[in-house]
């Protein structure tokens, strides 16, 4: 049983929280998401900020941009990878990247650096199912999981071929778009969530996008396995007001609020 499994096996709902790397700067992003576990996140998604992130909002496009300016580069997430699996040993932790980082790095490099860092899984935004063979071989060698996505638009018979296999969990985008805060899910979530447990059975759900409130946490966890918030935290991220502490402080109190209310 690896590390994704065990955390899905607990008899709860999945906290899932994403934060960027490097967003201002490494040390601050890595004390962010200390707060965030401290709040009672399950995974940490660890963002690695791409020039030109095209399922990515403002929010996390701002992220990005930030981290590249103060001089983020791939490698710098295998060391905050490293410092989170030396501080938690049962944490998730996901690198959630566009493929051209991996393909610059080169892919065999990327998963060994993964493997080395203590990373569980990968969830590269864009690439498609079809294209999967270019990455996947050299994670799963390693015991690296490739995270599936699955969209509103994905009929059922792609939602079977896409999670066929899954060793990790199944990301529903529970919005068509771009990532960001949302006031309302929409009314299909329920009968489209319910249509992808069929599909992916037995590897579990996570929902995510939109998701900032218990409110909004509360209804995608109501017909998933586990929901993940990422702009509401990247915003913390973003604020210049506030000093790492405080940051670190609104990450816990954000992760508190939400993923408790959902156990």
């Amino acid at each position: 049983m690896n590390r994704f499994q065990k955390i899905f096996s607990r008899g709860r709902k999945v906290a899932i929280g994403y934060a960027t790397c490097g967003c201002p700067d490494t040390e601050s992003s890595i004390e962010f998401m200390h707060g965030m576990v401290a709040g009672g996140t399950d995974i940490l998604e660890l963002g690695v900020p791409f020039s030109d992130p095209t399922a990515d909002g403002p929010v996390i496009q701002r992220s990005s941009q930030l981290a590249l300016r103060n001089g983020f580069r791939v490698e710098k997430a295998f060391g905050i990878a490293s410092a989170l699996r030396k501080a938690y040993p049962e944490l998730g932790l996901v690198l959630f990247s566009y493929y051209n980082p991996i393909f610059s790095m080169g892919p065999e490099k990327f998963a060994e650096r993964a493997q080395q860092a203590g990373v569980d899984g990968a969830l590269i935004v864009d690439v498609p199912f079809e294209e999967r063979g270019e990455i996947e071989p050299m994670l799963n060698a390693r015991g690296i999981e490739l995270v599936p996505l699955v969209s509103p638009a994905t009929p059922p018979e792609r939602m079977k071929k896409i999670t066929a296999g899954c060793g990790s969990f199944v990301y529903y985008i529970t919005v068509r778009g771009v990532t960001g805060t949302r006031s309302a899910l929409p009314d299909d979530l329920q009968k489209n969530l319910a249509a992808l447990r069929r599909a992916a059975a037995p590897a579990p759900v996570a929902a995510g996008f939109g998701i900032s409130s218990p409110e909004t946490a509360r209804a995608a966890a109501a017909g998933a396995d586990g929901i993940v918030i990422g702009s509401a935290f990247v915003k913390i991220q973003l604020d210049e007001t506030l000093s790492a502490a405080e940051k670190k402080a609104k990450a816990e109190a954000l992760a508190r609020l939400c993923f408790g209310a959902v156990r």
